[in-house]
């Protein structure tokens, strides 16, 4: 499926699916897994800003924003730039607004906990869980015997 503007074709995008891809791949979404990183990430994707100003919107240190952000940096989420004693940050380019825009996606997708639907769904995966091993066994059968 392709989104306009500057998103690209997934398709395009994952061309193959390794190893070092998917360590890659749970590396920046556990850096994203953080409400205060998620809301860094999302200003940082519209502007640059200085620390002291990230700081300010998480309602944090700024010494514990420097964590989040070094997690951000260490993921290739965000660069940063030095103007005197001042450091500056940015998204790393459009696809971490795109990250950020497919979580929301994502969740509007799912129901919210609580709500009726979603317990349905948690059985129905509970239930699916408990099949599987049933599911492995058959498949792994000769076909005489299914």
């Amino acid at each position: 499926m392709c989104i306009t503007g500057y998103h690209t074709c997934m398709e395009a995008q994952v061309a193959s699916w390794d190893e070092e891809r998917a360590e890659r791949s749970v590396a920046v979404l556990k850096a994203v897994a953080d409400p205060s990183r998620y809301r860094l990430l999302w200003a940082l994707s519209e502007r640059e800003l200085p620390v002291s100003r990230l700081a300010e919107l998480i309602e944090a240190h700024v010494a514990a924003t420097s964590q989040h952000l070094s997690k951000l940096r260490a993921a290739g989420l965000v660069t940063s730039r030095r103007e005197g004693t001042r450091i500056f940050y940015r998204a790393a380019g459009p696809q971490v607004r795109a990250l950020l825009e497919s979580a929301v996606l994502a969740t509007d997708a799912v129901p919210a906990p609580g709500h009726p639907e979603a317990a349905q769904a948690v059985e129905a995966a509970a239930a699916r869980r408990q099949s599987a091993p049933a599911r492995v066994a058959r498949a792994r059968r000769p076909a005489a015997e299914h």
